[in-house]
């Protein structure tokens, strides 16, 4: 055999040596994104993500693969630890995310998952931010809508809280009518933005998910949240916390409801058909 043909040869063989590497790297690929998935439902989460990642190495075009192992890494994001050690757990995650973002733009989940993390780590003006992302493409979604509520509701909180510290007092939550005009002034201008905002997203949270507990349980905290920049007119505070009564009650009504419809189906972790993990 000449030269030429020699070399002929021996690249096909190598090709074809490539193309059986490939597929013994596509199928261990799988094989560790299946036990990842199994560690995780077993809330093994550093099990899994040690699994997710050698599949993305073994192959970095394997679908879900990165979801997931942003997602394991989502889960070991402690939240409300701001150590330095937790705070680069969570940018990996993001980090990730955003590179699944990056083919696919529309994916709410990721948005989300991104969204709770931030949450986790008390960045919740970029919290806020990815839930209305996730909103521009799925109006619909309840859980998107309530979490911007909440995250305007603790805004507002933290605000009155600094706000009355000064002068000895706490929110009271019945309109703080004690509470200096200067201080509640400057409250209502700083405070005005978010409780309307609030009031907004979860009654689009209620409207898309009429039975949402949680939803009119903070419904009943912004309207006292809203008392307190109706401070100075006792008709309007009184229809603010006579409306959060309501809310409370409505909310407590419908929880015992879903509680009793909850305990009438079977449960359990799932995964759905979009490959997410539940």
């Amino acid at each position: 055999m000449n030269g030429p043909a020699r070399i002929t040869v021996l690249a096909v063989a190598l090709a074809g040596m490539v193309v059986s590497m490939s597929g013994c790297d596509k199928l261990a690929a799988r094989a560790e994104l299946n036990k990842g998935v199994d560690a995780y439902k077993g809330t093994h989460y550093e099990e899994a993500i040690n699994h997710f990642q050698r599949a993305t190495m073994l192959d970095p075009n394997l679908p879900m693969a990165k979801g997931y192992l942003a997602t394991a890494l989502g889960q070991n994001v402690v939240p409300g630890l701001l150590t330095p050690d937790n705070l680069k757990t969570a940018q990996q995650a993001i980090d990730i995310f955003q590179e699944v973002l990056a083919k696919d733009p529309k994916d709410v989940n990721s948005m989300k998952q991104v969204a709770g993390i931030e949450f986790s780590v008390k960045r919740l003006d970029e919290a806020k931010a990815w839930q209305k992302k996730a909103l521009q493409e799925d109006p619909k979604d309840p859980e998107a809508a309530y979490t911007v509520g909440v995250i305007d509701w603790m805004q507002a909180h933290q605000n009155t809280l600094s706000a009355l510290a000064p002068a000895g007092l706490n929110d009271d939550g019945e309109g703080n009518a004690k509470a200096p005009k200067k201080i509640m002034d400057q409250l209502k201008d700083q405070n005005t933005p978010l409780v309307q905002e609030a009031m907004q997203y979860l009654n689009q949270a209620l409207e898309n998910r009429p039975t949402y507990d949680d939803a009119m349980s903070y419904m009943n905290l912004v309207y006292r949240a809203k008392a307190n920049l109706d401070y100075g007119d006792a008709q309007a505070v009184k229809a603010d916390l006579d409306t959060a009564k309501d809310w409370s009650s409505k909310s407590m009504g419908q929880r015992k409801a879903n509680e009793a419809k909850k305990s009438q189906g079977p449960g359990g972790i799932t995964m759905g058909d979009n490959g997410e993990m539940k």
